[in-house]
């Protein structure tokens, strides 16, 4: 993506990933701008990489009402994804907090490997682990077949793609973070094993 960022009058950074702090990490020599940051393992790569860094919330829309309660000096600027939700910067601006956005990196779509496809095939149960309403979408799109899935969103937003493949479980995580997942993923192959009865899950 681009070589460099424009920080202009910046007086905060807003990152919504741990892909956004990477790649801006490479391309900025100064930390000297507090970051916000959605989640904690976002919050924890921004401080790996030497920001002060402030975790004001668990999604965009916690985020967005974590920093209109923190009111931090602005203007705030989001680095991000070409892909991303929430528009955060456009609504902390019209909610009073002058935000601005510039895409720092580009997270392309891939397809399902050969190994992927080969294990729809089967009959063994498939667990999944899906993050974003993009890769949702995405996965929904690509399985062949759905009779062996038992899927983990991280939100109800990554879950609406999901509904109407028909998989044999689906459960949104309790937050929208790593832990959460991790959480629900065991889950997923507790319940598989006892409803397939062995331990050939996915």
């Amino acid at each position: 993506m681009s070589g460099g960022v424009d920080i202009g009058d910046a007086r905060g950074l807003i990152f919504t990933s741990s892909n956004g702090v990477a790649a801006a990490a490479r391309v900025l020599g100064a930390r000297d701008l507090p970051c916000y940051c959605v989640g904690q393992a976002t919050k924890a790569a921004a401080a790996r990489q030497g920001w002060v860094a402030t975790m004001a919330g668990e999604s965009a829309e916690a985020l967005i009402a974590g920093l209109l309660k923190l009111r931090p000096q602005g203007p705030l600027l989001h680095l991000r994804g070409e892909s991303s939700v929430g528009n955060v910067a456009q609504a902390l601006t019209q909610l009073g907090l002058t935000s601005r956005e510039q895409v720092v990196y580009r997270q392309d779509l891939l397809p399902f490997t050969d190994q992927a496809l080969a294990a729809f095939e089967g009959s063994k149960p498939i667990i999944a682990p899906l993050f974003s309403p993009r890769t949702a979408r995405q996965f929904a799109d690509l399985a062949p077949n759905a009779s062996a899935l038992w899927l983990a969103a991280m939100s109800d937003a990554v879950s609406n793609p999901l509904i109407s493949l028909g998989a044999r479980a689906l459960t949104v995580a309790k937050r929208p973070d790593t832990d959460a997942m991790a959480t629900a993923v065991e889950k997923l192959v507790k319940q598989a094993l006892r409803v397939e009865g062995g331990p050939d899950a996915h």
